[in-house]
């Protein structure tokens, strides 16, 4: 078995070790509490705004400005800005769905249509065999795909996240559809804000749950690093005047063989000469 069959050899990670850094990866891949607070507010503004006056496009406006001066925010802190401005086109998406149409209820319909699709992606990808949570969390882990062959028993656990992500939002989306055709703008705005957080935190914690159990990730980078070191050692050696094969001492059997032998050849007269 090669160095690339198996986990690269490093300390044994204690379970806190594990668990820490499951949680780090889920934080920065699904923005932690700061990145549900981008994702509901601008939704919580234009439902609030609309609930108490009925005009879309006051409530749509001040949404997407909500949106908009949270990305700005991260920029001028210099923060990871992918949450905030993925928030910023869902929200404005919705927008102008809403604005094309007239219908305020059409504002939620590109983040449910999403959703619908995210639900979709999971199932479909664990069953092709690439599950999408070990796709968005391989890389933060520094295993990348390692896992699909020479991990199996993270790839199960990825599997099991997957599974539970799609079924966790086809459930939403099993609520969120039928109102969208039977319920007014307000009670599908309030029922939305109502289920963006609780799936969402369960979907996190059955994902935890199942990294925590699963083996160690495979730092794969790490193993790059070891092999390149390994390359130039044996380059270096290589290219050593004392124990590389240019520059490698002769032997003392080639000393001898290379040295003056003495023989004795007899001459013509019988007398023996000795050459060199």
């Amino acid at each position: 078995m090669t160095s690339l069959d198996k986990p690269t050899e490093e300390a044994p990670q204690t379970e806190h070790d594990s668990r820490a850094a499951t949680e780090a990866a889920l934080g920065e891949a699904f923005g932690g509490v700061r990145g549900m607070i981008e994702t509901v507010v601008p939704g919580l503004i234009f439902v609030a705004i609309y609930t108490v006056n009925k005009d879309l496009h006051v409530s749509a406006i001040a949404a997407l400005a909500v949106s908009l001066l949270m990305g700005v925010v991260r920029l001028v802190r210099k923060d990871t800005v992918k949450h905030a401005f993925s928030g910023v086109f869902g929200v404005a998406f919705g927008v102008v769905f809403a604005m094309m149409t007239g219908n305020a209820k059409d504002f939620y319909l590109p983040g449910m249509l999403y959703t619908l699709g995210l639900a979709v992606a999971y199932l479909l990808s664990t069953a092709l065999g690439f599950p999408l949570i070990g796709v968005i969390l391989g890389p933060l882990f520094k295993e990348n795909l390692s896992w699909r062959k020479r991990n199996p028993g993270r790839k199960k656990a990825y599997s099991k996240a997957s599974v539970a992500w799609g079924l966790i939002l086809l459930a939403k989306c099993a609520i969120l559809f039928p109102l969208y055709w039977w319920a007014d703008t307000t009670e599908l705005g309030w029922v939305l804000i109502g289920l963006k957080i609780p799936p969402f935190l369960l979907a996190v914690w059955l994902t935890w749950v199942f990294l925590a159990k699963a083996p160690a990730p495979i730092d794969v980078f790490a193993e790059m690093e070891e092999r390149e070191r390994a390359e130039a050692a044996a380059e270096a050696a290589a290219q050593d005047p004392v124990t590389g094969p240019a520059g490698a001492e002769p032997t003392e059997g080639a000393v001898a063989t290379e040295g003056a032998v003495a023989t004795e050849a007899p001459d013509q007269g019988g007398r023996h000469r000795r050459e060199a």
